[in-house]
């Protein structure tokens, strides 16, 4: 079972995430979130903030100790109780926003309309991730370093194609579970609405302002008994 979870499953999940997102970019379905936000908007901000601010933490966290983890090896004491705290605290904050999220897709009549059972499976994994996480920081201290010791090794076997599952299969349960939920996740992101990641529009951050004028009437405009005929286009736009 230890060698179908942790051997297997990786090469699996990434294997159907290369051939997915393949698949689904020459099918022509857009790498997008199919974002809902003019059905309803009000609940959506800070739920959605809370999530990407937290996963993303989390995630560069994992990331940084995958790929360059000598930064940690050197933190102890004070600093590793910080640097605990703090991924306790994004992982709630990303657990929050997940919630937020799930509850605002399931209870809204309008956003329902637009839901699929991939967006209720993959919500209902991350939310299970999430709390597994938090448990794992709470009752497996100091796992930044175990981390390193345990983790980052069988990963970097698995992305060597030389498999070595000893370092996982002596962990916690809880652990165990984390990593086998995090390659389902991963082998699920082209089914999902998870994909847009791959299109995230980093190059924003360094794009000049966009300076939107509007010269539209908005009571003219957003009056519904009103003719879209009857409106008088402003000269410039």
């Amino acid at each position: 079972m230890n060698l179908l979870l942790f051997g297997a499953l990786p090469y699996m999940a990434l294997a159907l995430f290369i051939a997915g997102t393949i698949y689904r970019y020459k099918t022509g379905f857009k790498y997008s979130s199919l974002s809902s936000q003019l059905l309803e908007t009000d609940r959506l901000f800070s739920a959605s903030l809370a999530f990407h601010i937290g996963i993303i933490t989390i995630f560069l966290g994992h990331l940084i100790g995958f790929l360059a983890p000598s930064l940690f090896i050197p933190i102890g004491g004070s600093s590793l109780v910080i640097v605990e705290t703090i991924g306790v605290m994004f992982g709630v904050l990303a657990l929050i926003g997940m919630v937020l999220l799930f509850y605002r897709r399931v209870t809204n009549d309008r956003v329902k309309m637009v839901t699929n059972k991939m967006d209720i499976i993959i919500e209902i994994l991350l939310m299970v991730q999430f709390i597994i996480g938090i448990l794992i920081a709470i009752d497996m201290h100091w796992g930044s370093q175990w981390y390193l010791s345990n983790m980052v090794p069988y990963l970097h076997s698995i992305f060597s194609f030389q498999p070595d599952i000893s370092g996982i299969s002596v962990m916690k349960p809880l652990a165990q579970v984390h990593v086998v939920i995090a390659f389902l996740i991963i082998g699920l992101v082209p089914f999902t609405r998870l994909v847009h990641f791959l299109v995230a529009p980093f190059h924003y951050i360094l794009r000049p302002f966009q300076v939107v004028r509007w010269y539209w009437n908005p009571k003219t405009i957003n009056d519904a008994n009103r003719q879209w005929q009857d409106v008088k286009r402003p000269k410039n736009n």
